[in-house]
């Protein structure tokens, strides 16, 4: 068998957000690509990683051997030496894969760059476990809502003159600083929009700060808002947001720093939106193919029962304050592919990972992709067909995953217009 193409089985995460059951994506994937993988029904299965990651590795499927293994035996047929050079790395890939099946709200979050992800490493080894930066992207699979990023200020002012509650937390004095002094059009990169982002930083670290029992006391009145009198909340979807939230995490933090202060963002099958480092973020519902830089460190902000670390994540973050559609990431045709189906390209700015999407919707067939330039991990989230290179043919179906080396040209080929593939890569430039 060419050691070029061989398919993984990759591990799962049943964290309490998770889906249940059957009803996840996430546990139909392991258990179709390993029937001895058991579904548990009232179990949640939230998280598929797919990589060298240590915390979840994924394993060659016929030899059972680990890919950090496999990869640290011949790193430059396994990564290339272009890869090998850009990040410094021998032993393992520098982007992680996952499949999220997602129930309940994730705890609001933001990763560190580079430069703090180190010095929270010192500080905390405990609650950070490594020392890379974790910019992330979501393409949803299923319709998919979230936080991501803050709204425009100019909503946010709105909302501070409207709701008591939010202004009971943020206090009368940042509130009327915040009000009168925001440039809602100041030019990205300006004087204006530095002070911008002080203001809104004051806004924020007072809602994080505020005592235990004045968030308590305030969401239960938010909630009472939301139930009898809807229309002050004038955004249509947010009573209902708020109402829903609040039966996950009662009375929780996260109804303010994410209810009320981050874009609230629905994306449609196949719609993906990047999350630079220290951008506030947090999923809500549905499936999502996510790919990030191959780390774990997060920095908790609200729905969460973890440690939440206030003081570094109000100083962390980048206080953008851009619309949804802003955050949306424009799908780019690839050119190194030819035949039946089509493949879409979403290239975040950033060097670890670009993600690939491959369709057979218009046509049923064979495409074929030549050799990238860097590892690439393909998983079937949909329908049937086959995966092969120099005379190596594996099934692809619903959760089957595959390690594809640098420069190895593939074909895909569909037995049916449902066959979807994702196709996490990296390339040296």
């Amino acid at each position: 068998m060419s050691s070029k193409l061989f398919r993984l089985d990759a591990g799962y995460q049943q964290y309490a957000w998770g889906k249940i059951g059957s009803s996840s994506a996430v546990a139909q994937f392991a258990h179709h690509s390993d029937p001895s993988v058991k579904i548990e029904e009232d179990k949640p299965y939230a998280e598929l990683w797919m990589g060298t990651h240590k915390n979840v590795p994924s394993y060659n499927h016929d030899t059972k051997k680990a890919l950090r293994e496999i990869i640290t035996e011949n790193p430059e047929s396994m990564l290339g030496n272009g890869i090998i050079k850009k990040f410094q790395a021998k032993d393992e890939l520098p982007f992680l894969f996952k499949v999220l099946s997602i129930e309940k709200v994730l705890s609001i979050q933001a990763h560190p760059d580079k430069a703090l992800g180190k010095i929270l490493r010192a500080q905390d080894p405990e609650h950070y476990p490594d020392d890379n930066h974790k910019p992330e992207m979501a393409i949803a699979v299923t319709d998919f809502e979230g936080f991501c990023g803050f709204k425009p200020l100019d909503e946010i002012v709105d909302e501070l003159k409207r709701i008591p509650e939010l202004k009971n937390l943020v206090g009368e004095e940042v509130s009327r600083q915040f009000i009168e002094g925001v440039k809602p059009n100041a030019v990205p990169g300006s004087e204006e929009d530095a002070d911008n982002k002080k203001l809104l930083q004051a806004v924020f670290g007072k809602v994080m700060n505020a005592s235990d029992d004045d968030v308590v006391e305030n969401a239960r009145s938010l909630i009472k808002r939301a139930h009898e009198n809807p229309s002050d909340l004038q955004i249509k979807d947010l009573p209902d947001l708020l109402i829903r939230l609040n039966k996950q995490f009662p009375d929780d933090i996260g109804l303010f720093c994410g209810g009320l202060l981050l874009n609230h963002c629905r994306l449609k099958a196949g719609e993906a939106i990047f999350l630079r480092a220290k951008d506030p973020h947090a999923y809500i519902s549905g499936d999502i193919m996510e790919c990030m830089a191959a780390s774990d460190n997060v920095v908790r902000a609200g729905f969460t029962p973890k440690f939440k670390d206030v003081k570094n994540l109000v100083e962390m973050l980048t206080y953008t304050y851009d619309s949804v559609d802003g955050q949306k990431m424009k799908a780019e045709s690839f050119d190194r592919a030819s035949g039946a189906g089509e493949s879409i390209v979403y290239n975040p700015p950033i060097e670890e990972f670009a993600v690939m999407e491959t369709t057979f919707k218009n046509a049923i067939g064979k495409r074929q992709f030549k050799g990238l330039n860097g590892p690439s991990i393909l998983i079937t989230t949909k329908g049937n067909g086959y995966i092969s290179t120099d005379g190596v043919r594996l099934k692809a179906e619903p959760g089957f995953v595959f390690f594809i080396a640098p420069e190895t040209e593939v074909e895909l080929e569909a037995e049916d217009k449902d066959f979807t593939t994702y196709r996490a890569f990296v390339e040296p430039n």
